[in-house]
This record gives structure tokens, sequence and C-alpha cells, in this order.
């Protein structure tokens, strides 16, 4: 049994709030107390949109201020020269799982969608397992999207077959092992990149094997790309193609009309904030409450490092609230916090994540609310965006297991993974500053 106890605010979930302790009585719970005197407790972070090998890839030239056309052959560039492996792979995931955990993010869904040309599937599983392993060994929880952007729709469909095969437990139900430490789910990258025998084979995949699908769809670029290709916005394919539906989240939908607003909340779809990528890379804003208004299930994703070179999801939080109020009313801070926990978890079919209430996986942060940055504010649930936007939790629990103590990994040591990455980095000098 796991009790932290002394918290000055424990966030249940969106909607509920109240004092005193926690405690997490599940089996596998280790036995130990955690002091939260002076701390705010919320359920563990969900990041519904992430780019794990991309943290490898950060702030490189020719990726900042640049059209998609000029920003996506860059990143191709930078992966080629570093190569494709599993070792590249794993480490990425590991600092990028390690940034993570270190900023309270408990649950990671890596939209995977870069893949060698002349992979076979076993391959993929190796780069795949090698992604899952390193999020494992941290302790923390991936949900592994097999993406595709080009890919050959043949291929795409039998690597994510073969993923699932090796990576999931026979036990696992609807993508998910039992212990709940990984997922897999199929997206393509979205209409401008893939065409409709890639959504229909990945969906494919996905009824076989009751996985989750997602993918992106109606950043201002997008939008204009489906326009032009084929005379039809991107809502409009995905429906035609069968990708409106309740098992689908969508990233980014900066540029969305009223009329499809009405579409996607009739279909039962999920959305994915995404502004630490969406404002850098001048896609727009999403329209976050009038999705929520129509009744869509709204999560929060940082994107990768390539667009957004950071992991920190709570920063990203702070982002959605503040730049809200220039496409609509200002979102108050628990709604926002609601959309990083409860609302990701929602679009990842995962009902055991994002609260702390009757039927938690019993994933929480505690965050030190006692110090300077924190002082004056009135409500120290609100502050934990309003204020100190680098803050880092001084507790992370996963599964009731402790994987964050006193702001430091308990399973590695954050330098050493740096330096890890770096080291293999400094073998291809072009990707390297």
């Amino acid at each position: 049994m796991l009790t932290v106890t002394g918290a000055v605010r424990v966030l249940v979930d969106p909607g509920t709030e109240r004092g005193g302790d926690v405690v997490l009585e599940d089996g596998h719970a280790e036995s130990s107390t955690l002091d939260a005197t002076g701390c705010v407790v919320t359920p563990g972070l969900v990041n519904a949109h992430h780019h794990l090998l991309q943290t490898a890839f950060r702030t490189l030239p020719g990726t900042r201020g640049v059209p998609m056309a000029d920003w996506l052959p860059a990143m191709a560039a930078a992966y080629g020269r570093a190569g494709h492996d599993p070792e590249l792979y794993g480490l990425a995931a590991t600092v990028g799982a390690a940034e993570g955990l270190l900023s309270g993010v408990t649950t990671i869904a890596d939209h995977h969608l870069n893949w060698p040309t002349d992979a076979t599937p076993e391959d993929t599983v190796a780069l795949a397992r090698a992604t899952a392993d390193a999020v494992r060994a941290l302790g923390g929880r991936l949900v592994f999207v097999r993406g595709s952007a080009r890919d050959d729709p043949e291929q795409a469909a039998a690597s994510a077959d073969a993923i699932v095969g090796a990576l999931l437990d026979r036990e696992a139900v609807g993508g998910v092992d039992p212990d709940g430490r990984l997922q897999v789910a199929v997206g393509p990258a979205g209409v401008h990149s893939d065409a409709r025998e890639t959504f229909l084979a990945l969906g494919e995949v996905a009824a076989r094997h009751r996985l989750r699908r997602r993918t992106q769809a109606n950043e201002q670029v997008d939008t204009a790309i489906a326009l032009e290709r084929s005379g039809r916005r991107p809502i409009d394919l995905l429906e035609e193609w069968g990708w409106l539906a309740p098992d689908v989240t969508i990233a980014h939908l900066c540029d969305v009309t009223d009329d499809e607003i009405t579409r996607l909340a009739a279909a039962g779809v999920t959305a994915t904030h995404a502004p630490g990528c969406d404002v850098p890379m001048g896609w727009g804003i999403a329209p976050v409450a009038r999705l929520a208004d129509a009744g869509i299930a709204v999560g929060l994703g940082t994107s990768g490092g390539g667009s957004n070179d950071a992991g920190h999801l709570l920063a990203d939080a702070r982002l959605a609230m503040q730049v809200s109020a220039l496409v609509g009313p200002q979102l108050p801070a628990r709604q926002v916090l609601g959309m990083a926990t409860a609302g990701s978890a929602a679009g990842l079919g995962r009902p055991e994540l994002g609260h702390l209430g009757a039927g938690t996986a019993g994933d929480l942060c505690v965050w030190d609310v006692s110090g300077v940055a924190d002082a004056g504010v009135d409500d120290p649930v609100a502050g934990l965006l309003w204020a100190s936007p680098g803050r880092r939790p001084r507790h992370v629990v996963v599964g009731g297991r402790v994987v964050v103590r006193d702001g430091r990994l308990v399973a590695a040591d954050e330098r050493e993974l740096a330096a890890r990455l770096r080291e293999r980095l400094a073998r291809t000098p072009a990707v390297v500053a």
C-alpha cells in the first residue's frame, strides 16, 4: 500500500478535488509513504501525441520558421544521416520518456511515422521493441502507434501485424497488455501524406486486433494540401475512408469549421490539442472551447522534438490556456489540466488513467507549491499552470510504484542518459551542431 500524506490539495479528476491523503491499495503498489506537505497531488499526466524519435533531433538547422514542405525533408535527412537502428530508437525513447517522467508525464503516446524505406516487418519489430523496452525500463507507460508517412500500404499493414504479435502479450485486450504498461495502436500521418489505401489497410489491422486508431488532420497546411490534391477537406476524406468513429483520435484540428466539429462529435471522435507544435510551426490554434462544447473529448500532446523541442506537457498545458483566448473564451486551468489527464486518457480508450478515483491505475504526481515560484498564488491548482512554467514534480508514481523520488529518476541517472544519446549522435557529426 502506497500512502501520500499531507497534500494541500488533491485533484482527483477534472471535477473533484479535496485535501488530505491519497492511498493506493492495488496489489502492485509498493509499501511506502510519500510526504506531500506543501504539495498538490494530481493524476499522472498523459501525453496523447508525441514523436519520441524526434527527441534526438531538436533545433536542427532548417527546421525553424520554415514551411512544412521544407521542414519534412530537413528532418528526414537528419534521420537518414543518423541511421535507423534499435540503439538510436532506444536512446531517443529513453531520453524522451525520462524527460516526460521528470515533468509528470506517466503515459506517452508515440506516433511513430519514420521507418527505413527497405525495412522488413522484422526490422520494424526490432525498432518498436527498442522503443517499448526503453520506456518500460524507466517505469513509464507507452502507447506505441505504428504510424505511416508515405509507406507502402501493404508493408505498413504487415509491419503493424508483426508489431502486435511480437510486442503484446497473448492476454492483451484492445491492444493493451494486461499490466497496462504497453498499448499498440495504428495511425497514418494524415491525408496530406497517406492515401486511401493506407488508411484502409491500417484500419483493417486495427479491426483485426481491436486497436485504437490515430491520425493528424486540419492543421492549415494539411487542409491546403488536401484541397489542392483532391478538392476536398481532410475531414471529408477521413469520413469517406471510415476514419470518423469512436475508436479514432485526431491530433491538431486547428482549421475546422462548425459543420466539421458537428460531424466529429456525432461520430464520437476524440481530439488531441498540440499547441506546442502548432503555434511555433504556424499551423494555427485548435478551437478547444468549441470542440469541448460540442461534446468532443479533447486531450493534450506535445508532438515531437522536431517542432516543439520539449516534452514538458504541463508547460504546453500552460501554453494551451494562454493562447485559447485568441480563438475563443479563455480556458480555465482546471479544464486544461483535465485535458492533460482524463481527456488524453479518453482518446487512448484508457478509463483507468487520468484520475485518482475508483478504478484508477495508480498514476500520480506530487507538485511542490511551497516555494517562491508559487508565493502569492491564491489557487494552488490553477497555479500549477499560471506559475512556474518549467516546474518539475517532487514525486511521480506509476501503477503504485515510485518512478521519480525527490525530483530524480529512480531507475536511471538523467545525465548519464543524456550523455549516451549525445555519444550516439556524435558518431554522425553532420547531425550534431
